[in-house]
């Protein structure tokens, strides 16, 4: 898995998201209630707390989890919630390591379709229809994983020149227009909830 990589705007973030198929799948984890960065920089930040400048599927399942709760928790904290998602980074890594022996790329190397890969990563946990979705584009659009129909199993998401995830970032410029586009989105439905409650 080598590519450029610029979600968390942090060259060494950025580079083990690269280069670490479960690097990415963290950051993917994280990326909820805080900013995208900060959550695509969280991979990178728990590797150098556990004294490395890589993560392991293996040590992250079996470390103890108040341990590892408190390396999420330490400032600047990983996430806004950092001990409920210490939780799930492990759960994620233990799964990993119970199905695909530890290998985060094992998800998908031997894929055939997008339809499958889809529902590989749905049985994540932590991962649901729509984070699936987006990982699965990101895939498709910056890691060169392409198996048959993934843009249509990434749904909108897989939309070429879209600028709606964590998929389409590959810079500040893009970061900004994934950014506006959440934005308008919000401001859509809060519109919508608005008038419906008019109408009620």
């Amino acid at each position: 898995m080598s590519t450029t990589i610029r979600i968390a705007q942090q060259p060494e973030a950025d580079e083990l998201l690269a280069r670490s198929p479960l690097a990415a799948l963290v950051g993917m984890l994280l990326d909820q209630q805080v900013p995208m960065e900060w959550a695509f920089a969280g991979p990178y930040t728990i590797a150098v707390r556990m004294g490395g400048d890589d993560l392991d599927a293996h040590a992250i399942a079996v470390y103890d989890p108040e341990a590892f709760a408190a390396l999420l928790t330490e400032k600047p904290a990983v996430h806004r919630y950092p001990g409920s998602m210490a939780k799930r980074v492990q759960q994620l890594c233990q799964f990993l390591v119970a199905h695909y022996d530890g290998d985060a790329a094992a998800l998908w190397r031997d894929v055939a379709t997008g339809t499958e890969l889809l529902k590989r990563l749905s049985e994540l946990p932590g991962y649901g229809k729509q984070k699936s979705q987006i990982f699965l584009a990101l895939l498709g659009k910056q890691y060169g994983v392409q198996p048959e129909g993934w843009r249509a199993a990434a749904g909108a998401y897989g939309e070429e020149g879209s600028y709606r995830s964590a998929a389409d970032i590959t810079g500040p410029e893009t970061l900004a227009k994934v950014r506006e586009h959440k934005q308008e989105t919000k401001r859509a439905a809060k519109a919508a909830k608005a008038a419906e409650s008019t109408r009620s």
